[in-house]
């Protein structure tokens, strides 16, 4: 059964068409992987499944009772309420339930109360269903939408306990994004709608997301630029296309796979076909005016106009740029020593001292607030510090990309004066060659800034940084509004960058692309590691499954895990095939101790909700007797069937109960195995 369905869908703005003539059908748990370059209308096809958008043709069918949930990479999310508040609250219809239940109680009460106007039997009898009925209504929004799974989500998206109780004012873009995740998970919508939801999310919630992702029974449509991320969830690939919206099984490469073998077969086709009718043209060509040939002739000519017209792909336009030779600097290019950073009572790095050495690739990694965009614009010389000292080397030459930069460009000026400005040494002609390289050509360089999209304001931020990058290049989540292609063209092309480059990310296929060297910020201190992204998540791992063993002192968990923890240990040498070897060993142990300890308990509570299931239906049956009015002209059944229905209801809520407690017991040894590396 299809949840929604597009037939013939046409999209206009104004006189430019977005899409058209769209055919897409979602059923339950359809994981679907949304592709395509900026502009080519990825989100406004999500907007129109949403039902925010209107179309200019075709329809959009939508199944009965479809409830929909939408991440839009833009929002406004007042202040008022609670981060608690704000997620519990946002499932569809419980408002609603409470006032409905307040109000038939106090209906109930003043009927029954001593000295109220006379009540007939069957007017309380009504009364009390009503409030019975109710009761079970809020009974199962607690149980399917309970405040211990909304805390979990929360914590698992980062925030920290006690900051349920914040106002949702208080807190800044990024983390009221995760906010709006937290409650669109908590919501579980029959259709869920994701335009890049790990934008604001460091690494170890992007590991906690993808985790839950992964669980996701319901259907849900994904937008990232994040190709790791993006193969990890989806099953099927919607690509925007220039020849039209297409559908392929599978996930990101195998769309990859099937677009190159459609791509050659087509080719292949087109050449074969091209080959025959060059024949056929000769063929008419020599004998056109041989009278004994021209009933071979016309049938020539009858096969040429009945042959098939193969059109092969249109290939986009990708981002590409390459970085010429930099200046080579001295051997020591960044040095910090006992730097000081505070805002106020608290303290972000008490002392730090680091070294950048020239040609490192520095991938800095943490969990949103520990520090790591504070630290880079510290070096950048965009933000000050409270004590120590940051020392650019001699002939240095510093370019910095930070995200706010796409939204400080002078959006009156052109795309072609903002890139021409950061160099005016630089000839139009290579400003121009540059800007073709960011996909703005011809008349788009004239484009004022003001009239791009997002993506477009970052490709003409990064093209102002790269058209004079300098030997040092400082970038902070350089990928944010890029789509996959753009993202990986240019994680391509930094590595043909033979200068300096520390940069913030949690995109792990730029990071494993770029990075040699990774700087973990935690607690106020950066941990150094010499190598790369796998080589260190390995090294955590290792590290924490020392702990277990040897029942030594918490250490660092690293970017996969929730970066609470201080101590650092040494970093592990790279990976052999012998650790490799013992690696897969501690693995499958680890599977076992989580069978061995998660079995029970997961058995527990789904032979409790089995239980609760059961007595629902009951319930509901029961219900469906109490509101037959013939019920109420046998007495001794109506009785029986009160009576039945009471002590089903007191069965529910201790079953209830039960359940609440199991899964608490359950999402705790998950928690305890997860800190234990198991």
């Amino acid at each position: 059964m299809s949840l929604i369905v597009l037939d013939d869908v046409t999209l206009f703005y104004a006189d430019r068409l977005i899409f058209d003539s769209v055919d897409l059908r979602l059923g339950h748990g359809d994981r679907v992987g949304l592709i395509g370059p900026n502009g080519s209308g990825k989100t406004s096809l999500l907007k129109v499944i949403a039902g925010v958008q209107e179309i200019d043709d075709g329809k959009v069918v939508r199944a009965r009772g479809v409830r929909v949930g939408w991440l839009p990479q833009d929002l406004v999310v007042e202040g008022g309420r609670s981060l608690r508040d704000f997620v519990l609250g946002s499932v569809p219809g419980r408002a609603e339930l409470d006032a409905e239940l307040a109000g038939a109680e106090r209906d109930l009460a003043e009927a029954s109360a001593p000295g109220a106007a006379h009540a007939d039997d069957e007017t309380l009898l009504e009364l009390a269903q009503r409030v019975a009925e109710l009761h079970e209504r809020v009974d199962h929004f607690e149980r399917f939408f309970s405040e211990h799974e909304a805390l979990a989500i929360l914590a698992g998206l980062g925030f920290s306990p006690g900051e349920e109780k914040r106002d949702l004012g208080e807190l800044s873009g990024g983390w009221k994004m995760r906010a709006v995740l937290a409650a669109l998970l908590f919501q579980r919508p029959d259709v869920l709608l994701l335009d890049e939801p790990t934008n604001h999310l460091d690494m170890p919630s992007v590991a906690w997301f993808s985790d839950f992702l992964k669980r996701w029974p319901h259907c849900f449509i994904l937008i990232s630029h994040d190709r790791e991320f993006l193969n990890e969830q989806i099953d099927r690939v919607v690509s925007l296309e220039l020849e039209g919206v297409r559908s392929y099984p599978g996930n990101y490469e195998k769309y990859k796979e099937q677009r190159a073998e459609e791509e050659t077969i087509l080719a292949g086709k087109a050449k074969n076909l091209a080959r025959e009718r060059e024949h056929l043209q000769q063929f008419i060509n020599r004998f056109r005016a041989q009278a004994n040939k021209a009933r071979a002739v016309q049938s020539r000519i009858k096969q040429l106009e009945k042959m098939e017209q193969v059109e092969t792909y249109e290939k986009r336009n990708v981002m590409r740029f390459t970085f010429p030779p930099t200046e080579r600097t001295v051997a020591e290019v960044i040095r910090v020593e006992h730097l000081k950073k505070a805002y106020g009572s608290h303290v972000v790095f008490p002392d730090l001292s680091l070294t950048v050495r020239r040609g490192e690739k520095i991938g800095i990694i943490g969990v949103n607030g520990a520090g790591k965009t504070t630290l880079l614009r510290m070096i950048a010389g965009e933000l000050p510090y409270d004590a120590g000292t940051i020392k650019i080397g001699n002939g240095v030459k510093t370019g910095y990309y930070a995200q706010h930069h796409a939204d400080t460009l002078d959006m009156g000026s052109t795309v072609f004066d903002v890139v021409q400005r950061a160099s005016m040494t630089t000839p139009a002609s290579r400003v121009r060659s540059i800007l073709g390289a960011f996909l703005f050509s011809g008349d788009d360089v004239d484009k004022p800034c003001k009239v791009l999209s997002g993506g477009e304001r970052a490709r003409v931020a990064l093209a102002r940084l790269l058209v004079d990058p300098g030997s040092l290049m400082l970038m902070d989540e350089p990928t944010n509004h890029l789509d996959l292609d753009s993202s990986e063209s240019l994680a391509a092309s930094l590595t043909s960058y033979d200068g300096t480059l520390v940069f913030v990310s949690h995109n792990r296929s730029l990071i494993r692309t770029l990075a040699t060297k990774i700087w973990n910020v935690e607690g106020g201190t950066v941990e150094e590691y010499p190598g790369t992204l796998d080589e260190y998540l390995y090294s955590c791992a290792q590290r924490r499954k020392d702990v277990v063993v040897t029942g030594g002192p918490a250490i660092n968990a690293g970017a996969g895990t929730s970066g609470r923890a201080a101590a650092v240990a040494p970093p592990a040498a790279p990976v052999s095939r012998e650790d490799a070897k013992e690696r897969k060993r501690r693995e499958a142990e680890a599977r076992n101790k989580r069978s061995k300890v998660l079995g029970p308990l997961e058995k527990s509570v789904a032979q409790l909700e089995e239980r609760i299931a059961e007595l629902e239906g009951a319930q509901a049956r029961r219900s469906s007797e109490l509101s037959d009015p013939a019920v109420y002209a046998d007495d001794a059944r109506r009785r029986t069937l009160l009576g039945e229905y009471q002590a089903a209801q007191e069965k529910l809520e201790e079953l209830t109960g039960r359940w609440e407690a199991a899964a608490g017991d359950l999402e705790a040894a998950r928690a305890r195995l997860d800190a234990e590396g198991a």
